[in-house]
């Protein structure tokens, strides 16, 4: 099935400026990530549209950090410094930082201004293990984190999904919103994995109790899982909170070749993911989706990531395709029936 782009294109945001963050020795988290993306795209034919994205202001960081978190990443600036043992600053490192924020934000303000139906901002360094007081996890700034709050503050939305794909559990985007009802954080990833985080009971504070839906899978799970996950979990919990806008950190280091993980998704798998996205945003918030890069360190497998779910957004919504023959496992089925189990008591949908 095809379908023909709707209205205004996409926007994909790529600066030469993220390759700026670099580290001065190997690391994983590195500017040829971008290259890759890059070269990927080339390949990509489909309408598109850019805006230059623009650093991220003091005012607009604090919304999702402290203010000595700030001013400890601004005294690092034109030095090379190990915040923990993954983490590294280097000199251009705060500039690139708070530019990925910036991109973030005036993404999101685009999508929500209806100048674009979607769009997704290629940035670096990733972003959902910064807490609010600590970098950590390769990341400096939140940005999805800070989009949120800006989308608040500067738009007048108030209910915001987020949804965390990425193989890792975002610990600081859920440390952000323990607390916020009308925040629902929604996270597929490996467990037990880096940050130790994301557990199953991990629901969020009294006051916000099932708004933090953590969906935790064991190493080995591919498409099939993720799918099922997905359709029978993600998308009725999307239904029943009607969010107002959708924000996704999108990881991709849950693909089969990535080497900081142990899953077995495809691009396919991811795009899959996209697709069904875009038709619940369709129904419950005008189509509004926001996505910034998180991780994904095997080069060709993220450079064909990011193509497969470019793909998908520049559709739009159109009906996903139906589940492969034979994709329901016995693990698949497990797995739902778990997390139906666990999170039923705050979701209708899922009872």
């Amino acid at each position: 099935m095809t379908s023909e782009p709707r209205g205004p294109a996409p926007i994909l945001i790529r600066d030469a400026r993220f390759r700026k963050h670099v580290a001065n020795s190997v690391h994983p988290e590195r500017p040829e990530r971008l290259d890759a993306i890059d070269l990927a795209l080339r390949s990509f034919e489909g309408p598109l549209q850019t805006i230059e994205p623009r650093p991220a202001t003091d005012e607009e960081i604090l919304h999702a950090h402290g203010r000595d978190h700030l001013e400890r990443l601004r005294a690092l600036s034109g030095q090379s410094a190990r915040l923990d043992p993954d983490t590294y600053s280097a000199p251009h490192s705060f500039e690139v930082a708070r530019l990925a924020a910036g991109a973030t934000i005036d993404l999101a303000a685009a999508v929500a201004c209806g100048a674009a139906p979607n769009g997704f901002a290629l940035i670096r360094p990733p972003g959902h293990h910064a807490e609010p007081d600590r970098a950590m996890g390769f990341c400096l700034l939140n940005q999805i984190a800070i989009a949120a709050q800006t989308l608040r503050t500067e738009h007048g939305l108030q209910r915001i999904a987020i949804l965390d794909w990425d193989v890792h559990h975002g610990n600081g985007t859920q440390a952000r919103f323990w607390d916020d009802p009308n925040l629902l954080y929604l996270s597929l990833h490996q467990y037990p994995l880096y940050p130790g985080t994301g557990a199953l009971g991990e629901v969020g504070s009294s006051r916000a109790e099932g708004a933090t839906v953590n969906l935790p899978l064991p190493a080995g799970c591919g498409d099939a899982e993720y799918g099922a996950v997905f359709r029978e979990v993600v998308v009725p919990v999307l239904f029943e909170f009607a969010p107002e806008f959708i924000l996704v950190s999108a990881g991709f280091d849950a693909e089969a070749r990535d080497p900081l993980a142990s899953m077995r998704m495809s691009p396919e798998g991811f795009r899959q993911m996209a697709e069904q996205l875009l038709q619940v945003a369709d129904e419950v918030c005008g189509g509004r989706v926001a996505l910034a890069l998180e991780g994904g360190y095997d080069l060709e497998a993220l450079g064909e990531c990011v193509c497969e779910v470019t793909r998908a957004l520049s559709r739009g919504g159109i009906p996903p395709r139906p589940p492969p023959e034979g994709s329901s496992t016995p693990r698949s089925r497990d797995l739902v029936a778990d997390f139906r189990e666990a999170h039923g008591g705050y979701w209708k949908a899922l009872r």
